[in-house]
């Protein structure tokens, strides 16, 4: 069964494609920015590559506000629902997350099936179970945004008491449009593009710090000066290959590895560490200020670490890569892949960081139904929760 009344516009339309475009452009600017202005100690543009996008982010925010408060002047449909079936898929507190397979039956249209999640109380879990009636709201064009109303109004309460509903097939399933693949491909133009412009802006930087790099030294042809901005000292073998400059990091494995295998994170900061220390010289790479290098950001991917040091006399936010908590790191990947609604994990992503004041561990996840996330504090507990949808 398909819903087609009301269905809202498709991603492809033209306002649509420019805004991914224009998104996927300031998110290749800004990742760009970062590290170009890392690696050439360029604060200006390392700040502006954390300022861009949360300026976008602000204006995307204000230019949907029309929108928004016309969705919520709008009155939302009352049906009936069926609960199909349902599963609490975790939750620390009082409030549980569960995943509710939903019979939907609106008095004027066809019924369908929906999957949804909503946080329910403890105390109010066993009010729900298969079989039973429940009353639900949903927006006229959105009828995959599904919501249980907990406290119904007398009538519909009593109708709840006395209904008997069908159960509808699976294929019957409503959900949201996907964004289709013109979408995807604008957004990663605009990217490409984004990144290439800040490139080609700043190449010169970059390619003749590469070569005052490569220039040998009359006394120590194996190691670069330690005055060098742009030094990089590389080692590859059979199962990574690592990567260091002056002021950011990469760590790749080979295939067949994981960075979530026991022991892999803390070998591969390790090796960004030694390799930066031997190849600054002198004092081995030190800050000025106590021997212990600062990150501004460190990603982690299935095979890939990613560490952006604090450049030298930069105010910004900072923290000692090898304080973080990698043992909790596997397990908190498993939790967000399994917890949050993504049923067939495609990829995740963890980041730490401290913009806000404290350190911060975001794990994102995405697949089939989208993207979710979850954030942990410094000692790996979390404190967060966004499931998809």
């Amino acid at each position: 069964m398909t819903i087609t009344a009301g269905a809202p516009p498709t991603h492809s339309t033209p306002a649509a494609l420019a805004r991914g475009f224009l998104t996927g452009g300031v998110a290749g600017t800004s990742l760009a920015a970062l590290v170009v202005g890392g690696i050439i100690e360029k604060v200006p543009l390392f700040v502006a590559g954390l300022v861009v996008p949360t300026v976008y982010g602000l204006l995307l925010f204000l230019a949907g506000a029309p929108r928004r408060r016309r969705e919520a002047a709008g009155v939302p449909r009352t049906a009936l629902a069926m609960i199909e079936s349902l599963k609490a898929i975790g939750g620390e507190s009082s409030d549980v997350p569960v995943r509710f397979d939903l019979t939907v039956a609106p008095d004027d249209e066809p019924a369908y099936r929906v999957e949804i999640t909503q946080d329910i109380n403890l105390v109010d879990l066993s009010d729900y179970r298969p079989r039973g009636i429940l009353v639900v709201q949903y927006p006229p064009d959105r009828p995959w945004r599904v919501r249980i109303v907990k406290r119904p109004t007398p009538e519909w309460e009593e109708r709840a008491a006395g209904a008997r509903l069908d159960s509808v097939p699976g294929p019957a399933t409503v959900s949201e449009p996907p964004e289709g693949c013109a979408f995807g491909f604008v957004g990663l133009l605009g990217l490409l593009l984004g990144a290439a412009v800040v490139i080609g802006l700043f190449r010169a930087d970059l390619f003749d710090g590469d070569a005052t790099a490569r220039q040998p030294s009359s006394s120590k042809p194996s190691v670069s000066s330690s005055s060098s901005s742009s030094s990089t000292s590389s080692s590859s073998s059979t199962s990574s290959t690592t990567v260091v400059s002056s002021a950011s990091g990469t760590v790749a494995l080979g295939p067949g590895q994981s960075m979530l295998d026991k022991g892999e994170l803390r070998r591969a900061v390790d090796s960004l560490t030694e390799d930066k220390d031997k190849g600054e010289g002198g004092d081995k790479g030190e800050d000025e200020g106590g021997g212990k290098r600062s990150a501004l950001t460190v990603v982690v991917q299935e095979r890939l670490l990613s560490v952006v040091f604090s450049p030298t006399g930069t105010q910004a936010p900072q923290f000692d890569p090898r304080s973080l908590p990698y043992e909790r790191f596997p397990a908190l990947v498993e939790e967000a892949r399994t917890t949050l609604g993504i049923r067939s994990p495609r990829t995740w992503q963890i980041t730490a960081e401290r913009l806000t004041g404290s350190l911060t561990i975001r794990v994102g996840v995405t697949g089939a139904e989208g993207t979710a996330s979850l954030e942990a504090d410094g000692q790996g507990k979390v404190v967060r929760r966004t499931p998809v949808g």
